[in-house]
């Protein structure tokens, strides 16, 4: 199982991550209480060990803009949320990064389809609310051969579970490894990642 912990921001919490086994860590490069600056991520980025994937998640802005914040914090990973294009992944690859394109629940068929993105990535009809949902409905899209990632509602106690009646090949998680909004529990992520590894 592919592990990502995400909305990371202090080098105790990408520590704890990388120890515990997490094969990705996400860093907020967009307006929200887990944002960080590519400044910090700068500072951050030597605790990530070669082999673990370093993320830059990205919201509203443009592909080419995402791609120009992510190379001047040092990231070769792009994670872009909301409605994306093929044009959207060809500007990722052509800048030689590599892209998880996210959709949400609600999203329409057309954005399940492959558009070329490395990983593909499923979260909750309301990104960020935290709320677990029916997991087992991911089922329906026909993600079967694909490389994705669930994501939440999960936390330390329903992971097992939810990747296992969504079909996942990998987990993200942010809130639901939080001791309270933007600020991580050292313990819940070590209990997410052996969780959602064992």
């Amino acid at each position: 199982m592919f592990v990502k912990v995400c909305g990371l921001s202090t080098p105790e919490s990408v520590q704890e991550a990388v120890d515990s086994g997490a094969d990705a860590v996400g860093f907020v490069l967009t307006a929200s209480p887990r944002e960080v600056t590519p400044e910090q991520v700068h500072v951050l980025l030597p605790l990530v060990p070669e082999g673990v994937h370093a993320v830059g998640v990205f919201r509203h802005e443009t592909a080419a803009d995402a791609v120009a914040i992510a190379r001047k914090a040092g990231l070769t990973w792009v994670q872009l949320h909301g409605h994306r294009t093929a044009d959207d992944v060809k500007t990722v690859h052509d800048a030689g990064m590599r892209l998880i394109r996210a959709a949400t629940m609600g999203a329409s068929v057309e954005e399940f389809g492959d558009l070329g993105e490395d990983l593909f990535l499923i979260d909750a009809a309301v990104p960020g609310s935290g709320e677990a949902w029916d997991y087992e409905s991911v089922q329906e899209k026909g993600l079967d051969d694909r490389k994705w990632l669930l994501a939440g509602g999960l936390e330390p106690g329903n992971v097992a579970f939810a990747a296992t009646a969504a079909g996942a090949w990998g987990v993200d998680v942010s809130s639901g490894v939080e001791a309270s909004r933007g600020v991580k529990d050292l313990a819940k992520i070590r209990a997410f990642v052996e969780a959602a590894k064992a």
